[in-house]
């Protein structure tokens, strides 16, 4: 199950936003999340954002489901240009040069990565669940004090 987030009206060109964009495609969630945490791109912070409430959609579709558990991954993200603003920038001998404040739309699709069967990949996520799943049933119902296991063991080898 996919979830889409968008963000319109940023008010940065869209050639910035794209290098951005190209560094976390494809990525999964989390990894994406750190790379956009440490970026020094002023892009990186609105697209962290976007990527949080992307998540947040795809929790309210699958509440079920937990967002650890799903193998999350970023499917697409894409900028298009928004509106430009034109001004006027006074200029030498009474002319004018226009500036062009640029704006963009972002747009993220996120999904879960199911492995197909019989592959490699499935056999180590399955192997994994498994795993989990056994340490939770494992675990004990009560714990003994470390002080009480040392006289057990020392009254078990003087008997």
């Amino acid at each position: 199950m996919e979830a889409t987030a968008k963000l319109r009206n940023v008010p940065t060109s869209p050639r910035k936003m794209r290098l951005v964009a190209d560094m976390i495609r494809g990525q999964k969630v989390t990894r994406a999340l750190g790379l956009l945490k440490f970026e020094a791109n002023s892009g990186a912070a609105r697209v962290e954002k976007l990527l949080l409430s992307a998540l947040a959609n795809w929790q309210q579709h699958n509440e079920e489901e937990r967002i650890e558990d799903a193998n999350l991954y970023i499917k697409a993200i894409f900028v298009d240009e928004g509106r430009q603003l034109k001004r006027l920038r006074p200029a030498p001998q009474g002319r004018g040069h226009r500036i062009r404040k640029r704006s963009n739309h972002v747009t993220l699709v996120i999904d879960s990565k199911v492995e197909p069967l019989g592959s490699k990949a499935a056999a180590k996520q399955a192997a994994e669940t498994k795993t989990t799943d056994a340490a939770v049933e494992a675990k004990p119902k009560t714990r003994r004090s470390s002080a009480k296991k040392s006289t057990e063991t020392k009254a078990e080898a003087s008997a």
